[in-house]
């Protein structure tokens, strides 16, 4: 029998396996019950690779889990969308700017970077509540760059920045957490190009565009000079051992729109994955959102993995309509949208009806690594974990063509 390492890799290559993997996300499922005193009784003292390791069902190890710092500050650049985590593969260090940072009792964080050219202003919101719902990722308030009078300031601090590579938690984990459980992912960053980091980190959805539209000399520029630092995360993470490198996350139709796509992500995306594959190595990328007009950007773009694919009714694409399209040149990671296994939206009729139908659409069941998208909720229906892991298992044996 395969172990989950060589399942993943064997579905990834498009060869033979005994089934189709299935790895449900259960970070956030974990953190909240756990905190809450809600786990199953038999696992109320498990760790969560405990309850995995019970359960056969290997680790789900894509995406870094965002709380996990280096350090006490380490949220402090969150505002530049810049993560001090344990995970990651390097460590940065801003140079030449000074940080004034006020913690406010509410759970908000103000900092200001005060450059040569004039001061950025960042407000960034995590509170318990969030804490207590699983949440892991901050809410940005007010972001670095709202206009073009900032555009100077954010290129100095790009121009400052060092990464050094740091392997050593991330070997640690790769070896000793997830070892032959899973695939342990590297990420080299959650915005896949430099316009979608101004997109996704630095500028709110309307000033983005605003300005996009307006001033697009000045935006490809400003793009350009954050270039050099997205070209340096990503070399540290493929000189990594990871396998798998994850470069992009979060599209959506409206956000990133088809034509946003095929001119500012889909280019860099296809060099990243030129880099991976000749090193024998693959790129995945969080495809999360509403995928409509997006699946030909996505085969335009080399990539290798569509993680976190969240179909119908949670979006308006069906699991059977976007495997057709991808046909075997895109492994999806996902497919199983997180509403089914919640009794406030699906009885256990309809959910099991809904599970025999996914099933029923997805041919020879190659280039599918089954997980629950985004992510498992923590109110998800503990049984209905088990039962979609006996009736992936009970699919059978896929046989690519």
């Amino acid at each position: 029998n395969m172990n989950h390492k060589e399942l993943l890799l064997a579905t990834l290559c498009g060869q033979p396996t005994d089934c189709i993997p299935y790895l449900p996300r259960l970070d956030l499922w974990y953190n909240a019950n756990a905190l809450a005193g809600t786990l199953p009784p038999k696992y109320k003292n498990a760790t969560l690779r405990e309850i995995t390791d019970d359960l056969d069902l290997g680790y789900h190890a894509v995406i870094p889990q965002f709380r996990d710092f280096c350090s006490a500050d380490g949220d402090v650049d969150i505002g530049l969308g810049i993560y001090h985590l344990r995970a990651l593969p390097y460590r940065i260090e801003l140079h030449n700017v000074e940080r004034k940072v006020t913690r406010l009792p509410d759970g908000l964080m103000v900092v200001e970077y005060q450059t040569p050219h004039g001061t950025l202003c960042t407000r960034v919101y995590f509170d318990d509540q969030m804490k207590k719902s699983g949440a892991t990722i901050s809410v940005i308030r007010e972001h670095a760059v709202k206009g073009l009078d900032d555009f100077k300031a954010l290129a100095f601090i790009f121009k400052n920045i060092e990464v050094r590579q740091d392997y050593s938690y991330y070997e640690e984990f790769r070896k000793n957490v997830v070892g032959h459980r899973g695939l342990a992912v590297v990420c080299a960053s959650v915005w896949a190009s430099p316009m979608h980091y101004l997109l996704k980190e630095l500028m709110s959805v309307e000033d983005f565009y605003f300005a996009l539209t307006d001033y697009p000399d000045e935006m490809r520029a400003l793009a350009g000079e954050l270039a050099l630092f997205c070209d340096r995360l990503f070399a540290v993470a493929a000189d990594s051992q990871a396998e798998l490198v994850l470069c992009g996350a979060n599209y959506d139709s409206s956000v990133t729109t088809p034509p946003f796509f095929k001119e500012f992500i889909a280019p860099v995306l296809k060099k990243r994955a030129a880099v991976l594959h000749a090193r024998g190595k693959y790129l995945v990328t969080h495809t999360d959102g509403e995928n409509v007009g997006l699946l030909d950007r996505y085969l335009d773009s080399d990539f290798d993995v569509a993680d976190s694919i969240c179909p119908a009714p949670m979006t308006s694409l069906t699991l059977q309509t976007v495997k057709e399209k991808f046909a075997g040149k895109i492994s999806i990671w996902g497919g199983i949208p997180s509403i089914s296994v919640l009794e406030s939206s699906m009885s256990q009729y309809d959910f099991e009806k809904y599970i025999d139908q996914l099933l029923g659409g997805i041919g020879r069941g190659d280039h599918l690594i089954f997980s629950i998208a985004d992510t498992t909720p923590p109110a998800a229906k503990f049984d209905r974990i088990l039962y979609l892991q006996k009736k992936i298992k009970e699919f059978g044996p896929v046989k690519p063509a």
